[in-house]
């Protein structure tokens, strides 16, 4: 999907005020935002945060981007940095873990937003590969490298987001230090590195009451942020200036507002926003999913949940969007009464993930399954697993033959395509081959000699020829190889030869001219 100029005219600031900091920047150049969302990967891109500020967003943040691509790849950073001018205040965000190339980053970015964040709160196994966000937590000496050289370089202030250690003494020294080395807001998340996936749990806010009460610049709490009534509560326990919404935003836009709209809604209006701000189609895709999460794990729906899965084009999702409003507007407006329907195993009642609390076509949040169910359910498989006595699963077609875990698994993938007939299927695996003409091998699609690869070896050794189809070069590597041969041989030749300085030869000349025929 094509990308939209980068509107610069408008957003570039040459004759930028002196930079602000502390509560003199929260107030006079954010405006003191309560509300805020948080830079989200593939997630928090232009259509969103224009969607998001329609719905009470104060403050966005823009996706986490890569420091060192920003700074040296010019398409990177033209299809990443996508702004406009009623895109502010806007927060732009940066991983790395070099002081320089993040300098380099920020920089190209300075002129297009109020601040830049460093990601010190990413606890996904990319950033430990990468060495960034939660994983520099421990490397308190860059860390104060990084935000002071940002500090004192950019013409506008540094955030960081981090997220707790286990040791609370510890966690406020570390807000402390980087509050000292230049750092003028800190968004601090209530959970600890290892808190991620289904190990996610309870965000703890009484750290963040913690470092509240030992920082004297502006700050903003994350995690368990479901509703309006969560971040009127955290603002009240923590004492934080601001609230910071990730998943739950993801889940319904119009969090801030405390509202619960119908998905379509939402769903409509972001891909309004697109039309005017593309992104790519992964992104859209994306939200989409998070949006219908409720009504895409009911199984009669199974066939919206593939063609959603699917879809590329603006159209495709937008029909989707249609099918669903035509299926649950009747329920929303009260024409038809709604019966539960049946939903999928992962969201049963033993699957682990909690049932709606709303109506499903309403944008709720999404709960997850507490980490000690978890841990019980890793347990009891760990049992059944080594108990000699256990009974074994099986598995039955319609006809009421056992069947693998396997085939039972391709038969119910079967089952979402309903369009799709068993001859269709049958003729989607046969395969229609052409043999080689010297065994009873496929032949090669490409081959000039119509063989299999290996016949077709044999023939390019014995032949001195080539099969580029099969990318057998015996000809041209041969030739290659004579011709380093030649060469140097010729290079060994050179090399016998003396060779005779100017101011020698001069005196080989005049005293022995025989001698210097045979030397020349």
């Amino acid at each position: 999907m094509p990308i939209p100029e980068l509107q610069q005219p408008e957003m570039v600031n040459e004759n930028r005020a002196p930079k602000l900091a502390g509560y003199d920047f929260y107030h006079s150049v954010l405006g003191a935002p309560r509300y805020v969302v948080a830079p989200m990967v593939d997630q928090s891109e232009l259509a969103w945060r224009m969607l998001c500020r329609r719905y009470g967003a104060q403050l966005c943040y823009s996706p986490m981007y890569h420091a060192n691509l920003f700074a040296t790849d010019l398409k990177y950073r033209k299809d990443a940095l996508q702004t406009c001018p009623e895109d502010r205040p806007l927060i732009i965000q940066f991983c790395g873990n070099d002081p320089q190339q993040i300098l380099e980053a920020a920089l190209a970015a300075q002129d297009h937003c109020d601040a830049v964040d460093i990601n010190l709160g990413c606890p996904q196994a990319i950033a430990k590969r990468g060495h960034y966000g939660s994983f520099l937590q421990d490397e308190w000496e860059l860390l104060t490298e990084i935000v002071r050289t940002l500090h004192e370089k950019l013409s506008v202030p540094v955030t960081c987001k981090i997220r707790r250690f286990e040791d609370r003494e510890k966690t406020i020294k570390y807000a402390k230090m980087l509050e000292a080395a230049g750092c003028q807001l800190l968004t601090v998340h209530g959970r600890t590195r290892e808190q991620k996936g289904p190990l996610t749990g309870i965000a703890d806010w009484s750290y963040i009451k913690d470092v509240r009460q030992h920082v004297k610049i502006p700050m903003f709490a994350n995690g368990n942020i479901l509703g309006l009534d969560d971040v009127h509560r955290c603002l009240d326990e923590t004492g934080v200036d601001g609230v910071m919404s990730a998943e739950g935003n993801l889940h319904n836009p119009a969090l801030f507002q405390g509202i619960a709209p119908p998905v379509w809604q939402m769903a409509k209006e972001y891909l309004e926003l697109v039309d005017q701000y593309p992104c790519p189609t992964s992104y859209i895709r994306g939200h989409l999913f998070k949006l219908f999460h409720h009504i895409m794990n009911i199984r009669s729906n199974a066939q919206l949940r593939e063609q959603l899965a699917t879809g590329n084009q603006l159209t495709q999702f937008h029909a989707v969007v249609a099918k669903v409003q035509e299926k649950y507007e009747p329920y929303h407006t009260g024409v038809t009464k709604y019966e539960p329907e049946e939903m999928e195993v992962n969201m049963s009642a033993d699957g682990g993930e909690e049932l709606p609390m709303l109506q499903p076509w309403l944008c709720q949040p999404y709960i997850r399954a507490s980490p000690e169910s978890h841990r019980q359910k890793i347990a009891e498989k760990q049992r059944e697993a080594v108990d000699p006595n256990r009974t074994k699963r099986q598995y039955f077609d319609n006809a009421g033959n056992e069947i693998s875990r396997k085939r039972m698994k391709k038969l119910r993938r079967r089952q979402r395509r309903p369009n799709k007939t068993d001859a269709q299927f049958q003729l989607r695996h046969e395969r229609h081959l052409e043999y080689c003409e010297q065994c009873a091998n496929p032949l090669g699609s490409k081959c000039e000699f119509r063989l299999c690869r290996i016949c077709c070896r044999d023939k390019c050794y014995a032949d001195d020829c080539d099969c580029p189809g099969h990318g057998i070069l015996i000809k041209s590597r041969r030739a290659k190889a004579k011709q380093f041969e030649a060469h140097c041989r010729q290079e060994n030749n050179n090399d016998s030869v003396p060779i005779v300085p100017a101011a020698n030869r001069t005196a080989i000349d005049r005293d022995d001219p025989a001698l210097a025929d045979n030397v020349s």
